[in-house]
């Protein structure tokens, strides 16, 4: 092989990213989108739809420090969506024939077909809410709490980062265990080795797709962390006085940190050098509780999702 095409392969980096579902994957391309999922009877479900990125996205979209907590907003509300739909698809007859209670047969009648949807709606906005409340609010408590103890109040940011890093890196390795979630990983695991795969420029084959790396740099859990760090920075200059006051403006600052941390994982994602090679190292150290190797079965299906997504001109999806 000539080094132009070693170069070649290596430098080639994909726009293209996308998301584990409930048995299945979904993938955002260049101007479509698409899901797949393995369905109860063992065939793969596909649907695509075209979507506005790149040149075609509004400026808002575009604009850097915007973009950002606009992009990820949007993101978060299509991969609720995708998550929703995903479920859906793994309801047989079976399951729609047994008897109901009373209260599941009030709910059906009330909501109708809508009845998983408003169900996974609802659990999706309890869990952000809790989660926003024990990753931020639980932290300042401890650090209170030590301080009193005789921790020096210099010492109050130190405390709340490690407790908030304990509770992420604990949270996911604990929920890491349990059998649908383990599942979620390993499909996880099988879109990041597509995305490798077509990045390589290699045939998009289970055989070819198995050898990849499981860790990217543009992964959601590398933005976590990110975040994460960011806010551990801004941690230092915010008020210490009153832990409702901090609470309150940590809360603010989600926003902020949730747009600089977007534009570092754009960077991590674009660019291979040392910077971005340190930048990218925790997260991709986090992304071996929340990535698992697929089954081939898994690769079949994230294969499925990235194929209607990759665009006619790869010139086109290059950074």
């Amino acid at each position: 092989m000539s080094e132009a095409k070693e170069c070649k392969k290596e430098c080639f980096k994909s726009k293209i990213g996308g998301q584990a579902l409930i048995e299945g994957v979904y993938m955002r391309g260049i101007d479509t989108a698409a899901m797949a999922c393995r369905l109860p009877d063992g065939t793969i479900d596909v649907e695509k739809w075209a979507v506005k990125n790149g040149k075609n996205a509004p400026w808002y979209r575009k604009v850097p420090f915007v973009r950002g907590c606009i992009n990820f907003v949007a993101s978060l509300a299509e991969g609720i969506r995708c998550t929703m739909k995903s479920a859906e698809k793994q309801i047989t007859e079976d399951d729609e024939e047994e008897e109901l209670s009373k209260f599941e047969q009030w709910l059906t009648d009330k909501f109708g077909d809508k009845l998983v949807s408003v169900i996974m709606i609802i659990s999706v906005v309890i869990a952000l809410a809790f989660s926003l409340i024990v990753f931020k609010g639980g932290p300042i408590l401890v650090a209170d709490l030590i301080e009193k103890l005789g921790a020096a109040e210099s010492a109050r940011p130190i405390i709340e980062g490690i407790v908030r890093l304990i509770l992420l890196v604990g949270y996911m390795y604990a929920i890491s265990f349990m059998g649908s979630i383990k599942t979620t990983f390993m499909y996880h695991g099988a879109e990041h080795k597509s995305i490798a795969c077509y990045e390589a420029q290699e045939e998009l084959t289970v055989e070819n797709v198995r050898k990849h790396t499981r860790f990217h740099p543009r992964c959601g859990t590398s933005f976590i962390l990110i975040v994460l760090i960011i806010s551990f920075i801004v941690g230092i200059f915010l008020p210490r006085e009153n832990m409702w006051i901090r609470f309150g403006v940590q809360m603010l600052c989600l926003i902020p940190e949730a747009s600089v941390a977007y534009e570092i994982i754009k960077l991590a994602g674009r660019y291979d050098n040392i910077l971005t090679k340190i930048v990218s190292a925790p997260g991709l150290w986090l992304q071996r509780i929340t990535t698992k190797e697929p089954t081939d079965k898994q690769i079949e299906v994230a294969i499925a999702a990235l194929t209607p997504c990759l665009p006619k001109d790869k010139e086109e999806d290059k950074w």
